[in-house]
C-alpha cells in the first residue's frame, strides 16, 4: 500500500534492492522496477526473467565486466537490457568513481556499443555515506558533493 501511495497509484518507477522485493512488488502489478545493485552473474537469470515480464525491468552496471555478460546473455523476445551507470561518489560499496577515467570510457561503451541489446538508460549514485552523519548540514554537504560529482560525469 505505502509504494502504490508514493507512486500515486502509477505503480512505476520503483527501486529495490534484492530480487524478491522486485518479484513482490511485479507480483503486486508494479512494471517499472529497478534493481539497484549491480547484477552479478549468479542473478542473471531472474533479471532477464523479470525483464522478459515487465514492461521495464532495469539494472546497474559499474564494470566493463558486467556489460559483457549481458552482452553476452541477451533477453529473449527482442527486449532489451535497460542498464544505468552505478557511480560510487563516496559510499564505497558499489560503483565506479566518476573521477576514474574507465567511467567515461564505460559509460560511452553502454551507450554507444549494442543499443539493440544493452540500452544506457542514465546514471545512478546512492548516497549511503550519510548514513553515519549526525547533523542535517553533514547530510547536505554529501548530497551536494554527490550532485556536483554527478553533473560533472554527465557533462563530461
Amino acid at each position: 500500500e505505502g509504494a502504490v501511495l508514493a507512486t500515486a497509484g502509477t505503480r512505476r518507477g520503483i527501486a529495490v534492492s534484492t530480487l524478491a522485493e522486485a518479484r513482490f512488488f511485479a507480483a503486486g502489478g508494479f512494471d517499472d522496477i529497478l534493481y539497484a545493485f549491480p547484477v552479478p552473474r549468479w542473478r542473471l537469470a531472474e533479471c532477464s526473467a523479470l525483464a522478459q515480464r515487465l514492461q521495464a525491468f532495469q539494472v546497474l552496471l559499474d564494470s566493463p565486466q558486467g556489460l559483457e555478460m549481458l552482452l553476452q546473455n541477451p533477453i529473449p523476445g527482442g527486449k532489451r537490457w535497460l542498464v544505468w551507470l552505478k557511480l560510487d561518489c563516496g559510499n564505497g560499496r558499489a560503483g565506479i568513481r566518476p573521477s576514474d577515467p574507465e567511467a567515461l570510457a564505460l559509460a560511452r561503451a553502454i551507450a554507444q556499443g549494442s543499443p539493440e541489446l544493452v540500452t544506457l538508460v542514465g546514471v545512478y549514485a546512492h548516497c549511503g555515506n550519510t548514513y553515519g552523519c549526525r547533523d542535517i548540514a553533514a547530510v547536505q554537504a554529501i548530497a551536494r558533493d554527490t550532485t556536483a560529482a554527478v553533473l560533472e560525469f554527465v557533462t563530461a
